[in-house]
Protein backbone atom coordinates (compact mmCIF):
# COMPACT_ATOMS: atom_id res chain seq x y z
CA UNK A 1 0.00 0.00 0.00
CA UNK A 2 3.00 2.30 0.79
CA UNK A 3 4.16 1.76 -2.24
CA UNK A 4 1.12 2.62 -4.30
CA UNK A 5 0.43 5.29 -2.20
CA UNK A 6 4.86 6.49 -3.08
CA UNK A 7 3.64 6.57 -7.16
CA UNK A 8 0.32 7.89 -6.72
CA UNK A 9 1.91 11.46 -4.85
CA UNK A 10 4.76 10.76 -7.44
CA UNK A 11 2.13 10.31 -10.98
CA UNK A 12 0.77 13.77 -8.82
CA UNK A 13 3.73 15.77 -8.59
CA UNK A 14 4.86 15.30 -12.17
CA UNK A 15 1.35 16.05 -13.24
CA UNK A 16 1.58 19.19 -11.38
CA UNK A 17 4.56 19.93 -12.84
CA UNK A 18 3.69 19.16 -16.30
CA UNK A 19 0.86 21.54 -15.88
CA UNK A 20 2.88 24.37 -14.23
CA UNK A 21 5.25 24.53 -17.18
CA UNK A 22 2.71 24.55 -19.51
CA UNK A 23 0.93 27.47 -17.98
CA UNK A 24 3.74 29.19 -17.48
CA UNK A 25 4.12 28.68 -20.96
CA UNK A 26 0.79 29.76 -22.31
CA UNK A 27 1.93 33.51 -20.29
CA UNK A 28 2.20 35.81 -22.66
CA UNK A 29 6.11 37.21 -22.89
CA UNK A 30 5.78 41.27 -22.35
CA UNK A 31 7.93 43.12 -24.65
CA UNK A 32 8.98 46.52 -24.90
CA UNK A 33 6.22 48.93 -27.26
CA UNK A 34 7.68 50.20 -30.82
CA UNK A 35 8.19 53.74 -31.03
CA UNK A 36 6.09 56.11 -32.95
CA UNK A 37 7.17 59.12 -34.84
CA UNK A 38 5.21 61.77 -36.63
CA UNK A 39 7.25 63.97 -39.15
CA UNK A 40 7.20 63.12 -42.99
CA UNK A 41 4.37 60.14 -42.57
CA UNK A 42 3.88 57.63 -39.57
CA UNK A 43 7.04 56.32 -38.12
CA UNK A 44 7.67 53.07 -36.55
CA UNK A 45 10.99 52.02 -34.95
CA UNK A 46 11.47 48.39 -33.13
CA UNK A 47 12.25 48.17 -29.67
CA UNK A 48 15.83 47.84 -30.16
CA UNK A 49 16.26 50.10 -32.64
CA UNK A 50 17.55 48.10 -35.45
CA UNK A 51 14.34 48.63 -37.75
CA UNK A 52 12.08 51.52 -38.56
CA UNK A 53 9.07 51.55 -41.05
CA UNK A 54 7.75 55.11 -42.30
CA UNK A 55 4.19 55.12 -44.08
CA UNK A 56 3.26 57.82 -46.38
CA UNK A 57 0.88 58.54 -48.33
CA UNK A 58 -0.53 61.04 -51.46
CA UNK A 59 -3.30 61.63 -53.34
CA UNK A 60 -3.94 64.17 -56.70
CA UNK A 61 -7.83 64.48 -57.37
CA UNK A 62 -7.74 66.92 -60.92
CA UNK A 63 -10.29 68.10 -62.60
CA UNK A 64 -9.40 69.85 -66.22
CA UNK A 65 -10.57 70.83 -69.37
CA UNK A 66 -9.91 71.24 -73.29
CA UNK A 67 -11.20 73.72 -75.64
CA UNK A 68 -12.33 73.09 -79.05
CA UNK A 69 -9.92 75.28 -80.39
CA UNK A 70 -8.38 78.79 -79.78
CA UNK A 71 -11.75 80.60 -80.51
CA UNK A 72 -14.53 77.75 -80.19
CA UNK A 73 -14.14 77.43 -75.83
CA UNK A 74 -16.95 74.72 -76.48
CA UNK A 75 -15.59 71.65 -74.57
CA UNK A 76 -13.97 69.69 -76.24
CA UNK A 77 -12.50 66.71 -73.78
CA UNK A 78 -12.82 66.66 -69.97
CA UNK A 79 -10.62 64.94 -67.47
CA UNK A 80 -11.86 64.10 -63.77
CA UNK A 81 -10.28 61.66 -62.20
CA UNK A 82 -7.66 60.17 -59.76
CA UNK A 83 -4.45 61.41 -61.13
CA UNK A 84 -2.13 59.70 -59.38
CA UNK A 85 -2.63 57.75 -55.69
CA UNK A 86 0.57 56.68 -54.11
CA UNK A 87 1.81 54.51 -51.07
CA UNK A 88 5.39 54.94 -49.43
CA UNK A 89 7.36 52.90 -47.48
CA UNK A 90 10.91 54.03 -46.38
CA UNK A 91 13.05 53.32 -43.46
CA UNK A 92 16.35 51.29 -42.52
CA UNK A 93 17.02 47.46 -41.38
CA UNK A 94 19.46 46.95 -38.93
CA UNK A 95 21.65 49.58 -39.51
CA UNK A 96 20.76 52.70 -40.93
CA UNK A 97 23.27 52.71 -43.45
CA UNK A 98 20.94 50.07 -45.14
CA UNK A 99 17.79 51.96 -46.27
CA UNK A 100 15.03 50.96 -48.46
CA UNK A 101 12.12 52.39 -50.36
CA UNK A 102 8.60 51.26 -51.55
CA UNK A 103 6.19 53.27 -53.43
CA UNK A 104 3.28 51.88 -55.42
CA UNK A 105 0.65 53.43 -57.41
CA UNK A 106 -3.17 52.39 -58.07
CA UNK A 107 -4.48 55.12 -60.25
CA UNK A 108 -4.57 53.38 -64.05
CA UNK A 109 -3.06 56.56 -65.02
CA UNK A 110 0.35 56.09 -62.70
CA UNK A 111 0.00 52.22 -63.87
CA UNK A 112 1.22 52.64 -67.05
CA UNK A 113 -1.74 50.72 -68.17
CA UNK A 114 -1.99 51.96 -71.68
CA UNK A 115 1.30 50.91 -73.05
CA UNK A 116 2.39 47.90 -71.33
CA UNK A 117 -0.96 46.12 -71.05
CA UNK A 118 -0.62 44.97 -67.49
CA UNK A 119 -1.52 46.66 -64.13
CA UNK A 120 2.25 48.10 -63.45
CA UNK A 121 2.01 48.80 -59.64
CA UNK A 122 5.37 48.82 -58.94
CA UNK A 123 7.09 52.55 -58.90
CA UNK A 124 10.22 51.88 -56.62
CA UNK A 125 11.74 48.90 -55.27
CA UNK A 126 15.19 49.99 -53.64
CA UNK A 127 17.69 49.26 -51.24
CA UNK A 128 20.51 51.09 -50.65
CA UNK A 129 23.90 51.59 -48.83
CA UNK A 130 25.25 53.74 -47.64
CA UNK A 131 28.97 53.06 -47.62
CA UNK A 132 30.18 56.87 -45.70
CA UNK A 133 28.68 60.22 -45.87
CA UNK A 134 29.85 60.86 -48.90
CA UNK A 135 29.20 57.52 -50.94
CA UNK A 136 26.13 55.51 -51.32
CA UNK A 137 25.22 52.45 -53.84
CA UNK A 138 21.87 51.00 -54.61
CA UNK A 139 20.23 47.77 -56.23
CA UNK A 140 16.33 48.20 -57.46
CA UNK A 141 13.78 50.17 -59.19
CA UNK A 142 13.54 54.06 -58.94
CA UNK A 143 14.15 56.98 -60.81
CA UNK A 144 17.29 57.15 -63.38
CA UNK A 145 19.59 60.39 -62.36
CA UNK A 146 17.38 62.73 -65.11
CA UNK A 147 16.79 65.94 -65.89
CA UNK A 148 15.72 67.95 -62.64
CA UNK A 149 11.99 68.25 -62.73
CA UNK A 150 11.69 64.18 -63.67
CA UNK A 151 13.91 63.81 -59.93
CA UNK A 152 11.64 65.86 -58.39
CA UNK A 153 8.92 64.37 -56.71
CA UNK A 154 4.97 64.79 -58.86
CA UNK A 155 4.34 65.56 -55.12
CA UNK A 156 6.58 68.54 -54.98
CA UNK A 157 5.26 70.57 -58.05
CA UNK A 158 3.90 74.06 -58.39
CA UNK A 159 1.75 72.98 -60.83
CA UNK A 160 -0.86 70.34 -61.42
CA UNK A 161 1.84 68.57 -63.49
CA UNK A 162 5.39 68.17 -65.16
CA UNK A 163 5.83 69.93 -68.76
CA UNK A 164 5.43 68.87 -72.24
CA UNK A 165 9.05 68.49 -72.33
CA UNK A 166 9.54 66.44 -69.36
CA UNK A 167 6.47 64.23 -70.78
CA UNK A 168 8.50 63.40 -74.30
CA UNK A 169 11.59 63.01 -73.36
CA UNK A 170 12.30 62.08 -69.62
CA UNK A 171 14.21 58.85 -68.97
CA UNK A 172 12.16 57.84 -65.94
CA UNK A 173 12.33 55.10 -63.69
CA UNK A 174 14.41 51.88 -64.56
CA UNK A 175 16.09 48.93 -62.56
CA UNK A 176 19.79 48.71 -61.91
CA UNK A 177 22.95 49.54 -60.03
CA UNK A 178 23.15 52.96 -59.03
CA UNK A 179 25.89 55.15 -57.25
CA UNK A 180 25.64 58.90 -55.20
CA UNK A 181 28.63 60.57 -54.30
CA UNK A 182 28.07 64.27 -52.93
CA UNK A 183 30.99 66.50 -51.76
CA UNK A 184 32.93 69.95 -52.00
CA UNK A 185 35.65 70.91 -53.69
CA UNK A 186 37.33 74.39 -52.23
CA UNK A 187 33.71 75.26 -51.49
CA UNK A 188 32.07 74.24 -54.73
CA UNK A 189 29.54 71.69 -53.62
CA UNK A 190 28.67 69.19 -56.35
CA UNK A 191 26.57 66.16 -57.02
CA UNK A 192 27.22 62.51 -59.13
CA UNK A 193 24.93 60.01 -59.96
CA UNK A 194 25.37 57.36 -62.14
CA UNK A 195 23.13 54.12 -63.25
CA UNK A 196 23.52 50.96 -65.41
CA UNK A 197 20.08 49.52 -65.35
CA UNK A 198 18.00 47.14 -67.96
CA UNK A 199 17.01 50.21 -70.03
CA UNK A 200 13.77 48.94 -70.59
CA UNK A 201 11.43 50.59 -67.71
CA UNK A 202 9.48 49.69 -65.00
CA UNK A 203 9.13 45.66 -64.12
CA UNK A 204 10.35 44.02 -67.27
CA UNK A 205 10.79 40.05 -66.37
CA UNK A 206 13.43 40.36 -68.12
CA UNK A 207 16.46 41.93 -70.77
CA UNK A 208 18.90 40.67 -72.89
CA UNK A 209 18.94 43.19 -75.50
CA UNK A 210 21.64 45.72 -73.81
CA UNK A 211 21.75 47.94 -71.15
CA UNK A 212 21.20 51.90 -70.02
CA UNK A 213 23.93 53.94 -68.98
CA UNK A 214 23.14 57.46 -67.24
CA UNK A 215 25.70 59.67 -65.58
CA UNK A 216 24.50 63.20 -64.36
CA UNK A 217 26.56 65.91 -62.76
CA UNK A 218 25.09 69.29 -60.30
CA UNK A 219 27.32 71.96 -59.34
CA UNK A 220 25.85 74.10 -56.80
CA UNK A 221 28.43 77.19 -56.45
CA UNK A 222 26.28 78.81 -53.55
CA UNK A 223 26.39 75.85 -51.54
CA UNK A 224 23.41 73.47 -50.69
CA UNK A 225 19.71 74.72 -50.64
CA UNK A 226 17.61 75.06 -47.20
CA UNK A 227 15.74 71.33 -46.59
CA UNK A 228 16.78 70.26 -50.42
CA UNK A 229 15.43 72.84 -52.25
CA UNK A 230 17.08 71.83 -55.17
CA UNK A 231 14.53 68.94 -55.17
CA UNK A 232 10.92 70.52 -55.09
CA UNK A 233 9.75 73.43 -56.92
CA UNK A 234 9.15 77.32 -55.33
CA UNK A 235 11.21 78.54 -52.85
CA UNK A 236 9.35 77.41 -50.07
CA UNK A 237 12.38 78.08 -48.01
CA UNK A 238 12.59 81.52 -48.46
CA UNK A 239 16.52 81.11 -49.46
CA UNK A 240 17.97 84.34 -47.42
CA UNK A 241 20.91 83.85 -49.61
CA UNK A 242 20.69 83.11 -54.07
CA UNK A 243 20.99 79.41 -54.35
CA UNK A 244 21.72 78.15 -57.55
CA UNK A 245 22.30 74.60 -58.80
CA UNK A 246 23.59 73.69 -62.45
CA UNK A 247 22.89 70.12 -63.78
CA UNK A 248 23.80 67.86 -66.77
CA UNK A 249 22.97 64.18 -68.00
CA UNK A 250 23.57 61.84 -70.56
CA UNK A 251 22.07 58.77 -71.28
CA UNK A 252 22.83 56.18 -73.67
CA UNK A 253 20.20 53.12 -73.88
CA UNK A 254 21.52 50.59 -76.18
CA UNK A 255 18.65 47.90 -77.94
CA UNK A 256 15.65 49.97 -76.60
CA UNK A 257 12.98 48.05 -77.34
CA UNK A 258 10.07 51.18 -76.33
CA UNK A 259 9.51 54.43 -77.94
CA UNK A 260 11.03 56.09 -75.22
CA UNK A 261 13.47 53.97 -74.18
CA UNK A 262 12.20 53.03 -70.86
CA UNK A 263 8.67 54.88 -71.42
CA UNK A 264 5.88 54.36 -74.09
CA UNK A 265 4.22 51.47 -76.48
CA UNK A 266 6.93 49.09 -77.53
CA UNK A 267 9.00 49.17 -81.18
CA UNK A 268 8.72 46.92 -84.04
CA UNK A 269 12.48 46.67 -83.63
CA UNK A 270 15.32 47.68 -81.12
CA UNK A 271 17.24 51.37 -81.48
CA UNK A 272 19.93 53.04 -79.93
CA UNK A 273 18.38 55.94 -77.88
CA UNK A 274 21.06 58.90 -77.02
CA UNK A 275 19.42 61.52 -74.53
CA UNK A 276 21.16 64.71 -73.77
CA UNK A 277 19.93 67.04 -70.67
CA UNK A 278 20.99 70.60 -69.21
CA UNK A 279 19.15 72.26 -66.45
CA UNK A 280 19.73 75.74 -64.03
CA UNK A 281 17.47 76.87 -60.96
CA UNK A 282 17.94 79.50 -59.09
CA UNK A 283 15.96 80.57 -55.39
CA UNK A 284 15.98 83.19 -53.86
CA UNK A 285 13.60 85.28 -51.39
CA UNK A 286 10.48 83.61 -52.18
CA UNK A 287 11.86 83.63 -55.95
CA UNK A 288 12.52 80.74 -58.32
CA UNK A 289 13.46 80.27 -61.69
CA UNK A 290 13.71 76.90 -63.54
CA UNK A 291 15.30 76.15 -66.78
CA UNK A 292 15.61 72.74 -68.47
CA UNK A 293 16.87 71.50 -72.66
CA UNK A 294 16.57 67.99 -73.16
CA UNK A 295 17.05 66.47 -76.71
CA UNK A 296 17.03 62.93 -77.72
CA UNK A 297 18.34 61.40 -81.10
CA UNK A 298 18.70 57.79 -82.47
CA UNK A 299 19.53 56.66 -85.85
CA UNK A 300 16.65 55.52 -88.19
CA UNK A 301 14.09 56.20 -85.70
CA UNK A 302 11.06 54.73 -87.66
CA UNK A 303 10.16 51.18 -87.22
CA UNK A 304 7.31 49.11 -89.35
CA UNK A 305 6.05 45.51 -88.65
CA UNK A 306 4.72 43.06 -91.34
CA UNK A 307 1.12 44.69 -91.69
CA UNK A 308 3.15 48.40 -92.35
CA UNK A 309 2.24 49.67 -88.83
CA UNK A 310 4.70 52.15 -87.58
CA UNK A 311 5.89 53.07 -83.94
CA UNK A 312 9.00 55.32 -83.76
CA UNK A 313 11.59 56.76 -81.01
CA UNK A 314 10.25 60.63 -80.46
CA UNK A 315 13.87 62.46 -81.72
CA UNK A 316 13.83 66.20 -81.32
CA UNK A 317 14.42 68.60 -78.77
CA UNK A 318 12.28 70.33 -76.19
CA UNK A 319 12.91 73.57 -73.67
CA UNK A 320 11.21 74.49 -70.27
CA UNK A 321 11.45 78.08 -68.89
CA UNK A 322 9.54 78.34 -65.43
CA UNK A 323 9.20 81.16 -62.68
CA UNK A 324 7.36 82.01 -60.05
CA UNK A 325 7.08 83.93 -56.85
CA UNK A 326 5.67 82.97 -53.23
CA UNK A 327 3.64 85.47 -51.12
CA UNK A 328 3.92 85.69 -47.57
CA UNK A 329 0.43 84.67 -47.34
CA UNK A 330 1.39 81.08 -49.32
CA UNK A 331 -0.22 81.90 -52.31
CA UNK A 332 2.60 81.90 -55.03
CA UNK A 333 2.06 82.55 -58.72
CA UNK A 334 3.74 80.72 -61.29
CA UNK A 335 4.62 81.20 -65.13
CA UNK A 336 5.92 78.40 -67.53
CA UNK A 337 6.68 78.45 -71.16
CA UNK A 338 7.09 75.30 -72.72
CA UNK A 339 8.01 73.41 -76.11
CA UNK A 340 8.93 70.11 -78.05
CA UNK A 341 9.95 70.33 -81.98
CA UNK A 342 10.45 66.64 -83.75
CA UNK A 343 13.33 66.32 -85.78
CA UNK A 344 13.26 66.20 -90.03
CA UNK A 345 12.81 62.20 -89.93
CA UNK A 346 9.46 62.49 -87.72
CA UNK A 347 8.09 65.88 -88.99
CA UNK A 348 5.14 64.22 -90.60
CA UNK A 349 3.91 62.48 -87.90
CA UNK A 350 4.61 64.36 -85.05
CA UNK A 351 4.13 68.19 -84.47
CA UNK A 352 5.88 71.14 -82.86
CA UNK A 353 3.90 71.91 -79.76
CA UNK A 354 4.56 75.48 -77.74
CA UNK A 355 2.38 76.23 -74.09
CA UNK A 356 1.84 79.57 -72.63
CA UNK A 357 1.03 78.44 -69.04
CA UNK A 358 -0.14 80.90 -65.73
CA UNK A 359 -1.07 79.27 -62.72
CA UNK A 360 -1.32 79.86 -59.05
CA UNK A 361 -1.18 77.45 -56.19
CA UNK A 362 -2.17 77.98 -52.19
CA UNK A 363 0.14 76.09 -49.81
CA UNK A 364 -1.77 75.56 -46.87
CA UNK A 365 0.95 72.73 -45.29
CA UNK A 366 3.62 73.32 -47.79
CA UNK A 367 3.80 70.39 -50.66
CA UNK A 368 1.56 67.91 -48.87
CA UNK A 369 -1.70 69.80 -48.38
CA UNK A 370 -2.77 72.30 -51.55
CA UNK A 371 -4.52 73.82 -53.72
CA UNK A 372 -3.86 74.14 -57.79
CA UNK A 373 -5.19 75.81 -60.96
CA UNK A 374 -3.44 76.72 -64.29
CA UNK A 375 -4.39 77.61 -67.40
CA UNK A 376 -2.70 76.79 -71.02
CA UNK A 377 -2.55 78.35 -74.59
CA UNK A 378 -1.28 75.39 -76.58
CA UNK A 379 0.08 75.80 -80.17
CA UNK A 380 0.18 72.69 -82.59
CA UNK A 381 2.30 73.24 -85.65
CA UNK A 382 2.76 70.74 -88.23
CA UNK A 383 6.44 71.35 -89.53
CA UNK A 384 5.74 69.44 -92.55
CA UNK A 385 3.14 67.78 -94.31
CA UNK A 386 -0.55 69.24 -95.22
CA UNK A 387 -2.48 68.45 -91.73
CA UNK A 388 -4.26 71.75 -90.40
CA UNK A 389 -2.80 73.78 -86.91
CA UNK A 390 -4.94 73.65 -84.28
CA UNK A 391 -4.72 75.39 -81.31
CA UNK A 392 -6.60 75.52 -78.10
CA UNK A 393 -6.81 76.63 -74.14
CA UNK A 394 -6.53 73.96 -71.61
CA UNK A 395 -7.96 74.64 -67.72
CA UNK A 396 -6.94 72.71 -64.82
CA UNK A 397 -7.97 72.20 -60.93
CA UNK A 398 -5.96 70.14 -58.65
CA UNK A 399 -6.02 69.10 -54.38
CA UNK A 400 -3.41 67.44 -53.35
CA UNK A 401 -3.30 65.84 -50.15
CA UNK A 402 -0.94 63.76 -48.36
CA UNK A 403 1.34 62.91 -44.99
Amino acid sequence: MKQLQAGVWTIVFIFFCELTGFAQAQQPVISPSPYFTYGKGLGIISPDSLFMLNIRFRMQNRLAFVSESESNLDIKSVEARTRRLRLRFDGFIYTTRLTYLIQLAFSRADMDYDDTGFPNVIRDAMIQYSVNEHFSIGLGQTKLPGNRQRVNSSGDLQLPDRSIVNSTFNIDRDFGVQFYYNNALQGLNYVLRAAISSGDGRNITSSDRGLAYTGRLELLPFGKFTNGGDYFEGDLAREPKPKVSFGITYSNNQNAIRTGGQLGKFLYASRDIQTNMADFLLKYNGWSFAAEYLRRTAANPITTNEDGDQRFVYVGHGQNFQGSYLFKNNFEVVGRYSQVRPDNDIQTLEEKIQQYTVGVTKYIRGHRLKLQSDLTYEENTWLAGSAANHNNWQLRFQIEAGI
